[in-house]
């Protein structure tokens, strides 16, 4: 059950806190051809199974990167809602991603988010800055940490 917001003010309560962690989701290879032919990254480790399995160290394809990071939007309202707290929310930017690990081909993903920071930010927005942890069912390593920041607009 996500964490429900009726107003900023109550979130700033949550500051370095874990807000939640999502159900699991599964990256299928087509997802990652769908991605592939987004971005023009046709990188033979994403695409072509028979290669990836015979070469690759990891033995099979693997999501893109930024693929994994772009989960992210998806993944928060399931751990936060933000009722007519906000006007609007954007994405801001990154203070840091690292892809620690991969995410194989059909595998099942989580993401862990943490309010690390709150603050006002002219005009009539505040920014937020989450701790996001991808990770994959099985693994003992994260296959993504990165820095998130939004901004919420009154």
């Amino acid at each position: 059950m996500p964490l429900t917001i009726n107003s900023l003010e109550t979130l700033k309560s949550h500051v370095g806190q874990e807000i939640g962690v999502t159900d699991w989701f599964t990256v299928t290879q087509e997802r990652i051809q769908q991605f592939a032919d987004a971005t023009l990254d046709h990188q033979w480790i994403h695409i072509d199974r028979e290669r990836a399995r015979r070469e690759s160290p990891f033995k099979d394809t693997i999501a893109h990167g930024f693929l994994t990071l772009s989960l992210l939007p998806q993944f928060i309202p399931q751990v936060l809602q933000m009722r007519d707290a906000v006007r609007m929310g954007i994405n801001y930017g990154l203070n840091r991603v690292r892809f620690v690990s991969p995410v194989l081909s059909d595998s099942k993903v989580r993401a862990r988010f943490t309010l690390q920071s709150l603050k006002d930010v002219p005009p009539n927005a505040v920014e937020a800055v989450y701790l996001a942890t991808v990770e994959s069912a099985g693994s003992d390593k994260p296959n993504c940490v990165a820095e998130w920041v939004v901004r919420y607009y009154r």
